[in-house]
């Protein structure tokens, strides 16, 4: 087998399998032990196809149509035409690394034998993935019950070669075409099979997955961006210091603020607030502001809710989801598993944090444009106050950006609109959820680029415009001074001032914001700050 495809079948799939998949297109393989499990299931549903008794998905109709018995030569229509109308999303494309990571939830759960299709289903499509061949989904249709029933019906009208799919290239072509370039032939969906593609969390959990993935490296950069406003801020670090946040131990607090000491750790900004002879703070300050002092504690609370969120996606990431289905006896039974609650209450948890995070990266940002609040830094950072405007526009676009932040933190998971004739009554909206919560990530990233832009320009004035950039003296007089910062904090500078110039005079800035975004997003001001530490950050 190819050594870096992912096997699913071989126990439940791990987060980073998920993220190889979706995300970075690694290709999937079938264990054996998975086709035969397959295989045994397929021969339970196969000896109730004709045995006179009414089976839910096998020989009835679906949802509020369940008591309807269907003759045993329109079975294969039944499954046709379930997903041929359960195909029914609208909206806007979705994402292709969540209509992969729905597919590969889907298989996982297939390859537990716990679903009863037959083993070509399973492996056709885990030639899809492998293939890049993505079905095109709209970002509405899923109620986040009874399974992502409209995202995973495309999936498995693509299957049977029809609607619209992306390939690898990107290109939109009929799925039929798809399949043929690629050597795969359509399936025929036989008993229980369609129900079986469709009834299941996959599309929310596996945006939880990317999520999670997202978020470490998010929280972690908020706490590099912390630190760079604390020393531009002129800031004090013993805050941060290890006893104190022993004092109150919440995991995710006691990393955060180990992170912040590192980053923080020989800085000669934090180091001339203290003199020689006492060792107090020369300012009279007795405490920083919240957003400052209190980064930790909030930045730590997210992580614990990044945490409780990973917990609910291991476990689901374990099960087999399927309504009904097929028991380790042989029995088949009809359950409520399908319901998205779970993954849904997890998805909107995580979108309250995202939004706390940036906003209080947002009022750190602020402080360093208020004059009366930056201690030394020109008004707005801008080379010549009132001719110049300097950063108080990227602020304004940190603000809109919090303020739906704001917005999006208000739980899908709490509303519900029943739906097949009340037979479906109530809905779990945990796809909603996960696509909000999308979005909220998107926006907590820019934030914090515009905090790291504007905490590297101050630091680049205060020490007089060094750096890399092209910059000017601050209004304290610190030009000639050199660069000031910590190591880490140094080292991301420098890697910031490699796509975006220093201080100067006002410039077209939505590109240099952009560069930032894209400098957090791909981990590369991470990378910068721990090439320069002896042990990672947490």
């Amino acid at each position: 087998m190819n050594q870096h495809s992912v096997i699913v079948g071989t126990g439940p799939l791990s987060p980073a399998d998920v993220v190889a998949v979706a995300r970075y297109g690694a290709p999937v393989e079938l264990a054996p032990e998975a086709l035969a499990a397959m295989a045994a299931s397929r021969a339970v549903i196969d000896s109730l196809v004709d045995d006179g008794t009414p089976h839910y998905g096998v020989s009835t109709g679906f949802g509020a149509l369940a008591t309807k018995h269907i003759p045993l030569d329109q079975r294969s229509q039944l499954q046709r035409s379930l997903i041929r109308s359960h195909a029914a999303s609208s909206g806007a494309e979705v994402d292709r690394e969540v209509v992969r990571g729905l597919m590969l939830g889907r298989l996982s759960t297939l390859a537990t034998g716990r679903t009863g299709v037959r083993p070509v289903v399973a492996e056709t499509y885990a030639a899809m993935l492998t293939a890049g061949i993505t079905p095109v989904v709209g970002e509405y249709g899923s109620l986040g019950c009874s399974g992502d029933l409209a995202p995973l019906s495309h999936v498995a009208l693509a299957l049977m070669g029809e609607g619209s799919v992306r390939t690898g290239s990107g290109d939109l072509v009929p799925a039929a075409e798809a399949l043929a370039a690629a050597g795969i032939a359509p399936v025929e969906l036989r008993e229980k099979e369609g129900l079986a593609l469709i009834n299941g969390t996959d599309g929310m959990l596996g945006m939880l997955v990317l999520a999670a993935a997202d978020l470490h490296r998010l929280f972690t950069t908020a706490d590099l961006a912390a630190a760079m406003s604390v020393e531009g801020l002129l800031g004090t670090d013993a805050v941060f210091a290890e006893d104190l946040h022993a004092l109150r131990p919440h995991p995710g607090q006691v990393a955060s603020a180990a992170n912040i000491r590192s980053l923080l750790h020989d800085s000669p900004l934090i180091a001339e607030q203290l003199t020689s002879e006492t060792g107090r703070h020369r300012f009279t300050r007795v405490q920083d502001a919240y957003s400052l002092r209190c980064a930790p504690q909030v930045h730590g609370a997210a992580r614990a809710t990044l945490a409780h969120a990973e917990s609910v996606a291991s476990i689901e990431l374990a099960s087999a989801i399927d309504n009904p289905v097929i028991t380790p006896d042989g029995r088949i039974e009809s359950n409520g598993n399908f319901h998205g609650a779970p993954v849904g209450y997890v998805l909107d948890f995580l979108a309250i944090a995202v939004a706390d995070v940036a906003s209080m990266s947002e009022r750190r940002t602020d402080r360093f444009l208020d004059k009366s609040r930056s201690h030394g830094l020109n008004a707005f950072l801008a080379h010549d106050p009132g001719v110049d405007s300097g950063h108080m526009i990227a602020q304004y676009t940190q603000a809109g950006i919090v303020s739906e932040l704001k917005r999006l933190a208000n739980p899908a998971s709490v509303d519900s609109i029943p739906s097949s004739a009340m037979q479906e009554d109530h809905v779990s909206m945990g796809w909603a959820a996960g696509l909000k919560l999308r979005r909220a990530i998107d926006g907590l990233t820019r934030v914090l680029a515009i905090e790291i832009l504007t905490a590297a320009r101050a630091l680049d004035m205060r020490d007089g415009g060094t750096a890399g950039g092209a910059g000017t003296t601050d209004a304290a007089g610190a030009a000639g001074t050199g660069v000031r910062s910590s190591a880490p904090i140094t080292a991301v500078r420098a890697r910031l001032r490699e796509d975006v110039e220093g201080p100067g005079t006002d410039r077209y800035l939505a590109p240099e914001i952009e560069a930032a975004r894209l400098l957090v997003d791909d981990g590369s001001l991470l990378a910068a700050a721990l090439g320069t530490l002896p042990a990672p950050l947490q």
